[in-house]
């Protein structure tokens, strides 16, 4: 029964992928009035209406890393946002959330019953993620180390470091670290964009 789930869901997130790479692609030289492209528009705005409102949230993300990748071109421009920009950012942002952190504002029922949540969110991912994955072991025949489950959050990149160091505890030549940031990556983004469509419904 899982088996056939996780087919239905491969299968309907393929033919999405298909639809937008159609819809993408008939753009380009289809006139917004032809049958064919309304019938597309139709299925994949209401997809990816939601996605446009959280890519401001995951293209400021994105844009670090294509600025450290890119290499020599921008090789100014990273080292700057990498030293003096981060550490400038840093330092107002300690400044400004210490100034404001009285403890008035900060030792209440509210902040606490949010410190609460998240830390039972936190333990509620990461037990997810590790049993997730033993189910998905149950039913493949490639196995996936469920430590890896474990890191599909945004704490980054301290899961993937600690994922790794247990796994290397047990045996040495486990290195996970790189399928772990992949994995603690994933969780990040998917954060940012469950956030902009909670934002998008909720105001």
């Amino acid at each position: 029964m899982i088996y056939i789930l996780i087919r239905a869901i491969d299968l309907i997130s393929n033919l999405m992928f298909l639809l937008v790479l159609i819809y993408v692609l008939i753009s380009y030289f289809m006139s917004p009035y032809h049958q064919f492209r309304m019938w597309v528009d139709r299925i994949v705005e209401p997809m990816l209406r939601p996605i446009r409102k959280v890519v401001p949230l995951v293209g400021m993300l994105l844009f670090g890393n294509l600025v450290k990748e890119i290499g020599n071109s921008t090789e100014r421009l990273s080292k700057v946002a990498s030293g003096g920009i981060l550490n400038t950012a840093t330092i107002f942002l300690g400044l400004t959330v210490g100034g404001t952190m009285t403890a008035e504002a900060f030792l209440n029922v509210d902040t606490l019953m949010i410190i609460v949540g998240g830390f039972i969110a936190f333990c509620l991912s990461v037990a997810g993620g590790i049993y997730a994955v033993k189910i998905y072991n149950m039913f493949v025949k490639k196995k996936i180390n469920p430590l890896i489950g474990a890191t599909g959050l945004s704490a980054v990149p301290m899961a993937s470091r600690v994922a790794n160091e247990i796994a290397l505890k047990h045996d040495p030549s486990n290195h996970l670290l790189q399928y772990a940031m992949a994995s603690n990556i994933s969780g990040v983004i998917g954060s940012a964009v469950a956030a902009g469509v909670l934002i998008s419904f909720l105001g």
